[in-house]
């Protein structure tokens, strides 16, 4: 099972990167779809997380004081490059590691789905994710906890009805998408809420 996850956070590193190269310095600048983050930012961020081991998260959550938004932006400025193509050539160093903070492993999945979508879409780049990554990665969002960077909440008293795959998840009115809409909807991009419909649109809107 671990392979399998695996090899799916491999393909889409693998993907991404290729999407980068070529990319001019206008483009890396651009603002993601990740508040506050520039392109170039979410990449760096990309490549800390790559980085990570649980005793390596643990530590870096103490020197934050246990703050998630102070950690992550500690990693950003660690790992972003003095230049696009230092970041980009960082990114590809760690592609194929295994490691990760102390949650479970499809939090992976969702790094490279959400974060993947937060760069490209500024960029007018299109990619077909692996349906599986996907589906993972919008199964673990809607159980897991806000605090622990989930949706849990927000999808608290409606159905995401995904139209591209055989999965119900949660009591209430249907919100309908696709799976990659839905994940980006609950995970707080506001763009992909104009991608769903259903009667449970407007309290998912609500809740964001």
């Amino acid at each position: 099972m671990k392979d399998d996850v695996w090899s799916l956070v491999h393909a889409e590193r693998a993907a991404l990167i290729e999407d980068l190269t070529g990319l001019d310095d206008k483009q890396w600048d651009l603002p993601s779809m990740c508040d506050g983050w520039t392109v170039h930012d979410v990449v760096a961020h990309l490549v800390d997380t790559a980085r990570t081991t649980r005793i390596g998260f643990v530590s870096g959550m103490v020197r934050a004081r246990f703050d998630f938004d102070r950690q992550n932006a500690r990693g950003v400025d660690r790992e972003r490059g003095a230049s696009p193509q230092k970041t980009l050539e960082r990114l590809r160093q760690v592609a194929s590691r295994r490691s990760g903070p102390p949650a479970p492993l499809d939090t992976r999945l969702i790094e490279e789905v959400v974060h993947g979508e937060d760069i490209r879409r500024p960029l007018g780049l299109t990619h077909s994710y692996l349906p599986e990554a996907v589906v993972r990665s919008l199964r673990l969002q809607a159980r897991t906890s806000a605090s622990f960077g989930g949706a849990k909440e927000r999808v608290s008293g409606v159905q995401l009805a995904p139209t591209d795959a055989d999965l119900r998840i949660g009591e209430g009115p249907q919100v309908r998408g696709t799976a990659l809409s839905l994940l980006l909807a609950i995970s707080g991009r506001q763009e992909a809420l104009d991608e769903l419909d259903g009667p449970g649109v407007d309290t998912l809107r609500g809740a964001s």
